[in-house]
């Protein structure tokens, strides 16, 4: 409790990043960075398939980088490459399994707590990502048959039947690639895909096509049941299906709990902050996923952490 941080950020994903980094750049010292997980990106590393395509000018959104780190398009792989390198190459103290559970002013400082104890700094950036809580369907998933659903590709064995659920970009990524080891259907409320990028519209449709993927679509999904350790689900206009695995893939959560518990006050589903990501709390900041309408933008991210960095660092210089 006796070392005080000039700056901590919560979570390790490209605003998080991006804000220690470019506050390092502008001269400031002594930041740390706390992420829950047991490395930087962790949504990267969960939630995107091996070798997903990563855009700077996410679905088709251009985006002028405004900072001293150079994004370029890449792939998973390529992007986890590009944020190892770039956290080696500064000195900003990365502490993982660290998991925050609330962040206190007092006077001139914060207390942030962690499990077993707390830090002090004078200023805090929140850049947790809405995939940190990913939306879960509204209906029980009976427990005999939870190990068979789930929000990842993590462990999806090959050779079974799945079902994906949802219509956006990570949906369509997880249906095209499970079908080439598996029988996979794609469940998505609407009729169409057009919420997803241009390239993924066409990689869905082809994989319909050629009847690779089955597309089940204008569909909603009522409950799910067990039967005999496979899913069992049952729609609202079509007859119930039996599937090995059902893997959800509709989004995050806002971490509303979390932000009420700091005091950072949310309007619309968003934390409310000013031009500068400052929030209602003086020093205390938000950037990333959640200051987004729907989040994923890492170009947007990076923007994020060098204005936060920059106001830092004028304010900084005044004390």
């Amino acid at each position: 409790m006796s070392h005080m941080y000039n700056l901590a950020i919560i979570g390790a994903g490209p605003a998080g990043i991006a804000t220690a980094v470019e506050s390092y750049l502008q001269g400031i010292r002594d930041i740390v960075l706390l992420e829950k997980d047991q490395n930087h990106n962790s949504t990267i590393r969960k939630y995107y398939k091996e070798n997903k395509r990563v855009d700077k000018d996410w679905k088709g959104q251009k985006v002028e980088l405004d900072g001293r780190i150079y994004f370029v398009d890449g792939t998973k792989e390529t992007t986890l490459d590009f944020f190892d390198e770039i956290l080696a190459h500064h000195s900003v103290e990365l502490k993982t399994h660290t998991e925050v559970q609330k962040i206190e002013k007092k006077g001139g400082y914060f207390e942030v707590f962690i499990a077993g104890g707390s830090i002090r700094a004078k200023y805090v950036v929140v850049t947790i990502g809405r995939m940190g809580k990913p939306n879960k369907p509204e209906y029980k998933i009976p427990p005999e048959i939870k190990k068979r659903v789930g929000f990842t590709l993590d462990d999806c064995l090959g050779g079974e039947k799945v079902l994906v659920v949802g219509g956006g970009d990570s949906a369509i990524e997880y249906a095209v690639d499970l079908s080439t080891k598996n029988e996979v259907c794609i469940c998505y409320r609407r009729e169409t895909f057009r919420r997803a990028n241009p390239t993924n519209q066409r990689d869905i449709a082809n994989a319909i096509m050629h009847k690779e993927v089955e597309a089940i679509l204008g569909v909603d999904i009522e409950s799910l049941e067990d039967d005999n350790g496979r899913v069992r689900v049952v729609f609202n206009e079509i007859q119930p299906r039996v599937f090995d695995r059902v893997i959800y893939a509709i989004g995050g959560t806002t971490p509303s709990a979390f932000l009420a518990s700091s005091g950072i006050k949310e309007q619309e589903g968003k934390p409310v902050h000013d031009e500068n990501y400052e929030t209602n709390i003086k020093d205390l900041f938000v950037a990333g996923d959640i200051t987004q309408e729907s989040g994923g933008s890492i170009a947007l991210g990076l923007n994020h952490g060098y204005a936060i960095a920059c106001h830092i660092q004028k304010h900084h210089k005044e004390e």
